[in-house]
């Protein structure tokens, strides 16, 4: 893994003062919207000045993630996952985070879209984002190959502008990544896209790309409760530059809620099965940090802060990393037309947790091994 230390943070870029304006996440179409990003707020804007125009996206602080349109959590049903879509937008749950490599998502947003534009009114059109990202093999990144991605995932999701195009990149020895960031803000001044992020990007790199002037609004990350990487070096610099994170694995696929308490998965048919590919992936997560008997206890913890708000452990675990330092959102995965929680996950935009909640969360949490030391900053996990 790489452990290579974050560059000493340097004047530049100037720290940016975080711009918020009024933000839609309602529940459904009744009430003012929301005016800021405080802890309590259903919504954020995120936004940059850097690279000549401004730009702002706001966005709801809990994401459906998309991922799970990718395969292994079942057959998706084109028709029924559309309808889930419009499900979560009518009580106010309208950002959706896709990819260009997670199986339908962005042909699946582009039939959601057509549905709202049809069939809602014209304020639930402008709160609806869909945020999509880009994973390129790491070639050569000329204009006319950064165009051509590009404006294919416009077209898959029927829209004249991506509301955001996050940027993954593979080999940082390859400095590639820095040609592709110029092409794409170049898209967005031409406006084929809103605002421009990252996704798995380390804290180094990160810096490096807002040295280039390029206007970064968010890189999203993996962080739970398990995984605090994101609270030691990448925290720091997006306070100093005004960039957001988004962050996924949250819930960790499931494993925190309570059908993983008390139960030992080591143990053939003991525990309930870990059958998709995320439950497989984070419990690599538990073993790194510290395995499944202080995950017991982690969960035991969560369970008493859950019974004293009333709601399910996934909820207190979505909230804590909600208000943790640069967090703007938070994923929530979508089984779309098999499975839904959306009772649940809007009740993570009202909990409030107390200073003794979050104490006891953050101990329980410190227990386990520094994910810094054993797996490196953030994204490190993809380049081993």
């Amino acid at each position: 893994m790489s452990s290579s230390a974050a560059r000493t943070f340097s004047p530049a870029p100037p720290a940016l003062p975080q711009r918020v304006r009024p933000a839609r996440c309602s529940s459904g179409f009744v009430g003012p919207a929301v005016e800021s990003a405080s802890p309590g707020a259903r919504a954020v804007t995120l936004s940059s000045s850097r690279g000549g125009a401004d730009s702002s996206l706001p966005i709801c602080r809990v994401l459906n993630g998309m991922w799970q349109t990718s395969g292994g959590w079942g057959r998706i049903d084109r028709a029924d996952a559309v309808d889930a879509m419009l499900a979560y937008a009518d009580v106010g749950l309208s950002t959706f985070d896709m990819a260009d490599h997670y199986g339908p998502a962005e042909d699946l947003y582009g039939m959601f879209i057509n549905r709202v534009r049809r069939e809602r009114p014209a304020e639930m059109l402008e709160e609806v984002k869909g945020l999509t990202k880009w994973v390129p093999p790491p070639v050569k990144m000329t204009r006319s190959y950064v165009e051509e991605n590009i404006n294919r995932s416009r077209k898959r999701m029927d829209v004249a502008a991506l509301d955001m195009l996050q940027f993954h990149w593979w080999d940082y020895s390859n400095p590639g990544y820095l040609d592709a960031l110029k092409h794409i803000t170049d898209l967005k001044e031409e406006g084929k896209i809103k605002t421009v992020a990252l996704t798995n990007f380390d804290t180094e790199r990160l810096q490096i790309i807002l040295e280039n002037g390029i206007p970064i609004v968010s890189n999203q990350v993996q962080h739970s409760i398990v995984d605090m990487r994101p609270q030691k070096k990448m925290a720091e610099l997006c306070q100093l530059t005004g960039v957001k994170l988004i962050t996924y694995g949250t819930v960790m696929g499931g494993l925190l809620s309570e059908k993983f308490l008390d139960t030992n998965v080591s143990i053939p048919f003991a525990g309930p099965p870990l059958n998709t590919p995320s439950l497989q992936k984070y419990k690599r997560m538990v073993d790194a940090w510290g395995g499944w008997s202080l995950f017991q206890a982690l969960l035991q913890t969560l369970k008493k802060v859950s019974l004293k708000h009333g709601v399910p452990i996934s909820t207190v675990a979505v909230r804590y990393i909600l208000n943790q330092t640069s967090v703007a959102g938070s994923m929530v995965g979508v089984r779309l037309g098999l499975s839904e929680h959306i009772r649940d996950t809007n009740a993570i935009l009202s909990l409030e947790l107390d200073e003794e909640d979050m104490g006891s969360i953050a101990e329980a949490s410190s227990q386990g091994r520094n994910l810094m030391d054993v797996i490196g900053d953030c994204g490190d996990e993809y380049r081993a």
